[in-house]
């Protein structure tokens, strides 16, 4: 599995380089906008559909951080030195989970601050950025598991999930959590939170006053602490799947 080595190899290298330019394209995005905030940022509005876009846009923020620690975690776990193809867990939802939660946290910010043109932008760059990642590692995957990865990609959608599978399976089932895996990730979801919401706060007060923004504020905890349950459910599901295999496993002995 030498070529498995030097694929785990490359493909760490390019990470590095993936983040660097990830990175300017972030900050490019946050420099334009604090030069030119009225062409860029949504005027908020203190609107019902405008509400129900900004909670939308926190969960799916949340949703995408938590679907990101769950794929990085799970594949550090189980992938080895990148000799396996790793088939179950979130990579049983989409073949590409990581990616997903990008998308999630880049639709989810659009929504709380941007005005929707923004949308197109976003969803341009995010296709050039990571379609064509995509597309690569698909052939390198397909020359290293020729079998495997081809019945794979039948099964799993490539970044969409499918909506059946969605309301038939267990969310636990696809979207393991532990407590390690989550706490490498805390920083950016912090961070990404609070940047988030002092700007749409800014936005509210300034426009609308503070009433508007504690009211809305208040529905952000609400949806905040909802997820909150859901991240202390995932891993307890996680802890009693990882007991229930580990004492089928000693019975078998």
């Amino acid at each position: 599995m030498a070529g498995a080595h030097i694929f785990a190899l490359s493909a760490s290298i390019k990470m590095k380089r993936r983040l660097k330019i990830n990175g300017l394209i972030i900050f490019l995005a946050i420099l334009l906008s604090a030069m030119f905030p009225r062409i860029f940022f949504r005027r908020q509005e203190a609107a019902s559909w405008d509400e129900f876009t900004e909670i939308f846009g926190i969960a799916f923020i949340i949703l995408g951080q938590i679907l990101r620690a769950s794929s990085r975690g799970y594949k550090a776990d189980y992938s080895g030195r990148g000799d396996s193809l790793i088939q179950d867990g979130p990579y049983a939802l989409v073949r590409n989970p990581m990616y997903l939660g990008i998308f999630l946290i880049g639709l989810g910010i659009v929504l709380m601050l941007f005005h929707w043109w923004i949308l197109i932008v976003f969803l341009s760059i995010f296709i050039w950025r990571y379609f064509l990642l995509i597309f690569k590692e698909e052939k390198k995957l397909l020359a290293m598991f020729p079998g495997s990865y081809a019945d794979y990609q039948q099964k799993v959608p490539r970044l969409l999930p499918s909506p059946t599978q969605l309301l038939q399976k267990d969310i636990a089932k696809y979207l393991p959590l532990k407590l390690t895996w989550l706490k490498k990730e805390i920083g950016s979801i912090f961070a990404v939170l609070l940047i988030v919401l002092f700007v749409e706060g800014w936005e509210d007060t300034k426009t609308e006053g503070i009433k508007v923004y504690l009211k809305e504020a208040a529905l952000f905890l609400i949806t905040i602490i909802l997820f909150i349950f859901l991240i202390i459910h995932l891993i307890k599901c996680t802890n009693n799947q990882q007991e229930d295999a580990a004492n089928k496993s000693k019975n078998s002995l």
